[in-house]
């Protein structure tokens, strides 16, 4: 069986160099170019997928809207918060290269980059507050984060992974469209890479990954795609 690991195209805040976390923005035109190569990269593989799932963000919705275009086939999709990039809190909107001016460089990388910093928290009062959007009116707010590390993504992505995704893979090539951090988090478990190495692994926008499973689940191959 085959899983299909695609993080979504440029978005809007992307090539804005903003701290995007859960904003629903845009794909830019690059980042729609990119999504409709990375569906081309899947179709080339010849393999025939089942079914996908997403997160609830636009930019992975549309990256996979892209993706089914270019295989020539709908798929049934599944779509879950428990995908979401990884929440910024007080960072989301900001400028990457601005943040780094007022906090400095080493302080902002310990935000993006170590693997369990959360970055500044929200307030619940604050607009960004995911419980300010109907999108997730069904889901507790004490659920809902004010700031995630890599780790709290960690620990969102993986259970669903494993109560969800896995065993659909049993009998299902799988796709699925997510971001940056939700896919990081997902590549640590299945490569068991360790928490000191893990900031290290980048996943540029619109790459496609694939793994091969065998009967017990295991990975027995991995190829770059795109």
């Amino acid at each position: 069986m085959y899983l299909a690991l695609v993080r979504h195209g440029e978005s809007i805040w992307n090539r804005e160099n903003r701290f995007t976390g859960w904003t629903d923005v845009e794909l830019t035109e690059k980042g729609i170019e990119e999504a409709y190569r990375a569906g081309l990269a899947l179709k080339n593989s010849n393999i025939e997928f089942d079914l996908a799932y997403t997160s609830v963000l636009m930019r992975a919705n549309k990256t996979l809207e892209c993706i089914k275009e270019k295989l020539g086939y709908d798929l049934k999709t599944v779509y879950s918060y428990k995908l979401n990039e990884r929440h910024y809190g007080a960072l989301q909107g900001l400028n990457k290269a601005e943040t780094a001016l007022k906090y400095g460089e080493e302080q902002v990388h310990l935000w993006r980059r170590s693997y369990d910093v959360k970055p500044p928290l929200l307030e619940k009062d604050d607009k960004r507050f995911p419980g300010f959007d109907s999108k997730y009116d069904d889901i507790p707010k004490e659920e809902l984060p004010l700031a995630e590390s890599l780790k709290d993504t960690y620990e969102r992505v993986i259970p669903y992974y494993l109560d969800e995704i896995k065993n659909n893979l049993k009998d299902k090539n799988i796709i699925i469209s997510a971001h940056g951090n939700s896919l990081r988090a997902l590549i640590k478990y299945l490569e068991n890479i360790k928490d000191e190495d893990i900031p290290n692994l980048e996943i540029p926008t619109g790459e496609a990954i694939l793994y091969e499973f065998n009967e017990n689940l295991s990975v027995i191959d991995k190829r770059d795609l795109t």
